[in-house]
This record gives C-alpha cells, structure tokens and sequence, in this order.
C-alpha cells in the first residue's frame, strides 16, 4: 500500500543522509526523516511512528511529532496568520507545517471568517492532485458527535465555537458538545466562524438541539438600557423629549432599541425613582407632589 499523506505509519530505517534518514516501508517507498524532526526515542535499528506529509517543496516527508488530526480523524485546531485571498486560511494541525483551509471551505462573507486565534473542527483530506488540506467538519459530522440536551439545561449558560453560518443565523457546538442554533434577533453583532461566544440556552428541541441567546438576560439588559437612558437625561440637563408613548421608529433612532426594551428600562427608572414622564417628557428624579 502506496505511503500516503495525512497518516500515521510505521517505518524503518533504510539510510543515513546529512540532512536526515530516510524511512522506508515494506514496499521499499522511502520518505526523508529530516534531523529537525527528530525527537527524542528514535532509536534507528528500530522501527518508528511517524507521521506523513508534504514539505514546502510537495515533497513526502515524516515527523515524528504526533498531528492534532489526521486523514478521517476529526479535532479543534487554531488558525494562524492572516487570511490569503483566493487561497484561503492556515491552521496548526500539530506539526511543523501549517495546512491550508481552502477558500472553497470558508463563509461567502469575508467579516464571517476566522482570524488568528479562532478554531475550527477539521480533520485532513486529499484533493484530486494528493495535495493535503485541512477541511472544517460538515453538518453531518457535527450530528455524529454531538450529545443530546436535556429540558434541565433550558436557561442555562454556555460557551461554545461557531461552526457555520447563513441567513437564516449561526450554528455553534458548545463545551457540552450540544448543537446549538443562533438567531440573528439573539445577537447585536454576528458572530465569525471560529469564534468562541458565550450565552444562555433558551430552548431545547425534541431533537436534542438547542437554540441559544448571545443577549444578556432580560434583567441584565434592563439594567444596561436604563442606565443608557439615565445617562442620556442628565446629558440634557435632565430632561428629555422622550416617553414610553413616543414612535418606536424615534426611539430606535436615538437609543438603537426597541421600544418595548425603552419602556422596560423607563419603568425600572420610574421604580426606583429616578425618573418620571409628563406631557411627553421624561425627567430625572421623582415625580414632584401635586399641590
């Protein structure tokens, strides 16, 4: 059987050359040991574990160093440097020599894409020329390890990596390794593929999927909002011409939220106190006493 890249194999010493050994199989295909990827245990009447791939130049070369992922075996790796137009994206698989996530394997939309330091789920594939590649796992793949969600982890918080995008929203595998569904109404920004976010499940299927929310809790958001309010009104001086009947298209324009979230964050102001409406106004401090 033919060496092939992207596999681990079990070789043995054929010679010594000044730049490295060349390993040989029972076939008698030799591949080149260089001396820098040498590690310690190699014992040279002995056979040796190496892993196969091709140097700078296409060449089959081996390393002892061990891969994060192989031919047909799946792990996270990490993007590294910037991305290369109309060639694609570099990830550390393990080994010396980054492989190439094609172009072909990324989001139509260049502000989706991984930047250094994202990870992707990948194993290593062969192009028709015997190239090695690294290729982000299909949907199918992800179903395959994906664990089934129970109705307890309703609400609770999670962190998990984008895996794939679209219109309809964004896909993400958590730490609990639940397949998670994003949508765009879920989020104030979206997300890259790569990216590592953290939210709140806020629905679990029948399925075992859930879907999840990158948006703070109700509570949470109440409380940043009124405090944009508040800080607004004294802005002004202490008034504002602003209330819960203006047109959601005004507040929308002046507070990027929705009028139902103003109206929230505007009674929780009124509650404690810190503000109050009149003629279709809001004003800071407490509603002042009839006479």
């Amino acid at each position: 059987m033919a060496l092939e890249a992207g596999t681990i194999a079990t070789l043995h010493v054929k010679n010594r050359q000044e730049y490295g050994w060349f390993l040989e199989d029972e076939e008698e295909e030799a591949v080149l040991l260089h001396n820098s990827e040498v590690r310690d245990g190699f014992e040279p009447n002995e056979p040796v574990e190496v892993f196969l791939y091709q140097d700078h130049d296409g060449r089959m070369a081996a390393t002892m160093d061990r891969p994060l992922i192989t031919l047909g075996e799946y792990g996270w790796v990490e993007v590294v440097g910037e991305e290369m137009r109309q060639l694609g994206i570099f990830v550390n698989i393990g080994i010396s020599k980054d492989a190439l996530v094609s172009e072909d394997d990324l989001p139509y939309k260049f502000e989706v894409r991984p930047i250094e330091g994202d990870k992707l789920y990948c194993t290593l594939k062969l192009d028709k020329n015997g190239r090695l590649f690294a290729k982000p796992a299909t949907e199918e793949k992800i179903w395959d390890i994906a664990k089934r969600a129970n109705k307890t982890d309703m609400n609770k918080d999670f962190t998990g990596i984008v895996y794939r995008t679209g219109k309809a929203g964004t896909w993400i595998i958590t730490d609990d390794m639940h397949r998670a569904f994003l949508h765009p109404s879920e989020r104030e920004d979206e997300p890259r593929v790569g990216q590592t976010v953290t939210g709140r499940i806020v629905d679990v299927h029948d399925d075992g999927s859930v879907n999840v929310s990158l948006l703070g809790r109700r509570t949470e958001r109440q409380k940043d909002d009124a405090e944009s309010i508040y800080d607004y009104l004294m802005i002004r001086g202490g008034k504002m011409p602003y209330w819960d009947k203006s047109l959601p298209e005004e507040i929308e324009k002046r507070f990027s939220i929705s009028k139902g979230a103003f109206k929230r964050a505007l009674g929780k102001l009124m509650k404690e106190g810190k503000a109050y409406q009149e003629d279709g106004w809001t004003y800071a401090g407490a509603k002042p006493e009839s006479e």
